[in-house]
C-alpha cells in the first residue's frame, strides 16, 4: 500500500473550495437541525409527562417513531417518499442572496425531527430529576403550576440537561453524514466526489476523519467550558447560604 503524503497534506491543509463549502454546509445542517430538536423537544417532553391520554400518546408515538427507525429512512422518507406520494416537495428556498436547497431543507428537517425525539426524553430525564421538594415548596408558597414549571422545575432541568445536550450535538455532527443519500453536498459527499476523480480513497478520507475528529474537539472544548461555569456557579451560592431556597420571582 502506497500512502501519498504530499496529497494528504495538501488536502489536509489547504482543502479545495468544495470541500470548504462542504465544510460550512456540514456545519450549518447540523445547527439547523439541532435547533429544531430543541424547539420540539421541550413541548414533546412536557406532553409525555401529561395525564392527558390525548396529549400524551401523540407524543408516545412520535418518540417510539423517530427513536424506533432508521435515521436514514426516515431522511429518505421525508425527501423522497413524501414527494412521491404527492404530499410534501421540497422546493429551493431564497432567503435574500441565500439559496437554500431542496434537498438541504429536507435532511435539516429529518435530523430535527430525529433529534426531537431524543431531546424529548432528554428533557423528560431532567424534569424528572428535580427534586419534587421543590414543586411542593413553591405549591406551599402559592405559585401556579405554569409559576411552578417556569421559575422553579425548568431553570433546574435545563442545568442538568446541558451536558447531554451538548453530546447530542456531537452525535448530530456526525450523523450529518447522512444526507448525502439525498444529494447535499456536505463534506463526505465532497469527498467521494473528489475520490471518484483522483483514486485517493485513503488519503481523503483520512483527512475527512481528521476534519470530523477537529469539529467534535472543538465541540467537546467548548462543552469542558460550560461544565467548568456550571460547576463554579454550583459552588458560589453553597458559600454564602446555609441550604437551598425557594423564593417566588418578583
Amino acid at each position: 500500500m502506497h500512502f501519498d503524503w504530499p496529497y494528504f497534506w495538501h488536502q489536509l491543509l489547504q482543502p479545495n473550495g468544495a470541500f470548504l463549502q462542504g465544510l460550512w454546509l456540514t456545519i450549518l445542517i447540523s445547527v439547523g437541525g439541532q435547533v429544531i430538536g430543541l424547539l420540539i423537544g421541550l413541548p414533546a417532553a412536557l406532553a409525555r409527562r401529561s395525564s392527558n391520554v390525548l396529549i400524551t400518546w401523540p407524543a408516545r408515538a412520535y418518540i417510539l417513531l423517530m427513536r424506533g427507525t432508521p435515521l436514514l429512512v426516515q431522511i429518505v422518507f421525508i425527501y423522497t417518499g413524501l414527494a412521491a406520494a404527492g404530499i410534501l416537495r421540497f422546493h429551493d428556498m431564497h432567503l435574500g442572496g441565500i439559496v437554500i436547497a431542496g434537498n438541504v431543507q429536507a435532511g435539516i428537517l429529518a435530523l430535527g425531527l430525529n433529534e426531537g425525539a431524543y431531546m424529548a426524553e432528554i428533557f423528560r430525564a431532567g424534569i424528572d430529576a428535580v427534586d419534587p421538594g421543590q414543586t411542593e415548596a413553591a405549591k406551599s408558597l402559592g405559585m401556579t403550576p405554569v409559576k411552578i414549571l417556569r421559575y422553579v422545575v425548568l431553570p433546574q432541568a435545563f442545568r442538568i440537561v446541558l451536558l447531554p445536550i451538548g453530546n447530542q450535538f456531537n452525535i448530530m455532527l456526525k450523523n450529518s453524514t447522512l444526507v448525502s443519500v439525498i444529494g447535499v453536498s456536505e463534506m463526505l459527499l465532497v469527498t467521494e466526489t473528489i475520490n471518484s476523480a483522483t483514486f485517493r480513497t485513503f488519503e481523503l478520507y483520512s483527512v475527512l476523519a481528521i476534519y470530523f475528529l477537529i469539529l467534535t474537539s472543538i465541540w467537546g472544548l467548548i462543552m469542558r467550558q460550560i461544565e467548568q461555569r456550571m460547576d463554579r456557579s454550583r459552588l458560589r451560592p453553597a458559600t454564602s447560604l446555609a441550604g437551598p431556597t425557594l423564593a417566588e420571582p418578583a
